[in-house]
């Protein structure tokens, strides 16, 4: 594989990281501190390019599906067709904002960049650079989340009490998936699997979720998938959220998420640290 020329140090700084001192700590806070500070400076020069991708691919998917199906499609679970897909491309974006963040942005930074063996020379350890860098890729994405659930809105969708726990559900949501493509990211010999892994893994996830079409009208082998598919939890919260009939259900959807996230937490410390440090 062809190495890449590590990037100018302009587009890689880690002047936050030498402003903690000799005598920092290791400790999460002045990391998250760091972190996010070089997110910023960086985000600054890029954030067009990404902000268009992450905003009008979903926004293409809720015309393209809201607009077109709904002719063919009256309603979904008792829901007008283009509010039951535009409040599942909630979870589109979520997902693939923070998923291609996590593999394809932390893979760069540690073969090409080397900007985490710069960060892990300061007293930081690997757990606090993985929980550091996830937190700020699943506020953005969380963020971005938030644009096809402002459309749906605008398009009919009744606002509830219960919409305040979206962000919540994106937050948690996008902090696993930011964590699961670290790990993942650590598992392929070259970026270009990362490709493979978004056609041949996600998106089935993605179709196996209830995003575009109720569950219970495909095979009974999908809605068993779905059972063990984090997005399908995401997919449950958020929608029951956003339609206001939240139950007791929901908390085994909750369960599941946290559990999800906790285990990709592990698999991502361990991952990164097999890469840096053995």
């Amino acid at each position: 594989m062809t190495r890449v020329a590590p990037a100018r140090p302009a587009e890689t700084p880690t002047s936050a990281f030498e402003d903690e001192g000799e005598a920092a700590t290791p400790a999460l806070l002045p990391t998250l501190r760091a972190v996010w500070l070089r997110e910023l400076l960086l985000f600054r020069r890029y954030w067009p390019a990404i902000t268009f991708g992450s905003l009008i691919e979903p926004l293409v998917y809720m015309a393209g599906f809201g607009l077109g199906f709904s002719a063919l499609v009256e309603s979904a679970e008792g829901r007008p067709y283009p509010q039951f897909v535009g409040v599942g491309m909630v979870v589109t974006s979520l997902l693939f904002a923070a998923a291609f963040a996590g593999m394809f942005e932390t893979y760069n930074r540690r073969c090409h960049q080397r900007l985490y063996d710069a960060v892990l020379s300061r007293p930081v350890d690997v757990w606090e650079l993985v929980t550091a860098e996830a937190s700020w890729i699943a506020v953005k994405s969380s963020v971005y989340s938030s644009v096809p659930l402002l459309v749906t809105l605008a398009i009919g969708l009744p606002a509830h009490l219960t919409l305040l726990l979206v962000p919540v559900v994106t937050l948690v949501s996008g902090l696993a998936f930011a964590m699961c493509g670290m790990w993942v990211s650590t598992l392929v010999p070259a970026i270009d699997w990362l490709r493979l892994v978004v056609s041949g893994v996600l998106t089935p996830l993605v179709m196996a979720a209830g995003v575009f079409f109720p569950l219970d009208g495909l095979p009974d082998w999908i809605q068993t998938v779905a059972v063990v598919n984090p997005i399908y939890h995401c997919m449950q919260l958020v929608r029951h959220s956003a339609f206001g009939v939240l139950g007791a259900g929901d908390w085994l959807h909750a369960l599941v998420l946290v559990a999800f996230t906790a285990v990709v937490w592990f698999l991502a410390v361990r991952g990164m640290s097999r890469r840096l440090l053995d």
